[in-house]
């Protein structure tokens, strides 16, 4: 009884180097080569492609945010220097921003104007900003500081950044009591 090769199996034993004939001699796996697979495809709108991905999105895991761990020294430092130079940034370029284009808008905001407001203001709210102020320039400069020790790589432990983390916060509060208090 003489058997002819069926499809692509004389051809797939004819391409294969000498070391692989024997898998090609094997049916289970000429037929797992030449198996055929359908796959139905059809044409989305955009819109439907949008659905899709938002609905895979709210299946998805969310990955852990802030709020489950442990609050840290050094990520709290981080975000409170961040909000500190922001904060002192906002002040500094919206006063100087007034301070030059007000008289052109008509608006009194020379020194004597600035100084007039600022006696015109209760007590509570000039110590409260006072406060706020030297305490923003305070942490943000001394964190400046410890920024730049780790950038020349000191203080690069865990120790050491919880130790310097500590020495800016006690840093800070007393040149902020010494800066309202002059």
């Amino acid at each position: 009884m003489n058997r002819a090769p069926l499809g692509l199996g004389l051809a797939l034993r004819r391409a294969q180097p000498l070391a692989a004939r024997s898998v090609a001699r094997n049916p289970v796996a000429i037929r797992s080569v030449l198996q055929k697979r359908f796959v139905q495809i059809e044409s989305l709108k955009p819109e439907a492609v949008t659905t899709i991905l938002n609905e895979q999105r709210l299946k998805r895991p969310s990955s852990p945010h802030f709020t489950i761990y442990q609050p840290q020294l050094t990520w709290i430092g981080s975000i409170a220097n961040r909000f500190t130079g922001a904060g002192l940034s906002v002040l500094l370029y919206g006063f100087s921003i007034a301070y030059l284009v007000g008289p052109l808008a008509g608006m009194p905001f020379d020194s004597a104007a600035v100084v007039d407001l600022v006696h015109s203001l209760p007590e509570w709210f000039k110590l409260s900003a006072k406060v706020l102020l030297a305490g923003s320039f305070s942490f943000h400069s001394f964190n400046g500081l410890r920024h730049l020790a780790w950038d020349m790589t000191k203080f690069m432990t865990v120790r050491g950044a919880y130790m310097t983390g500590y020495a800016v916060l006690g840093v800070s509060a007393l040149s902020t009591v010494a800066l309202v208090l002059v």
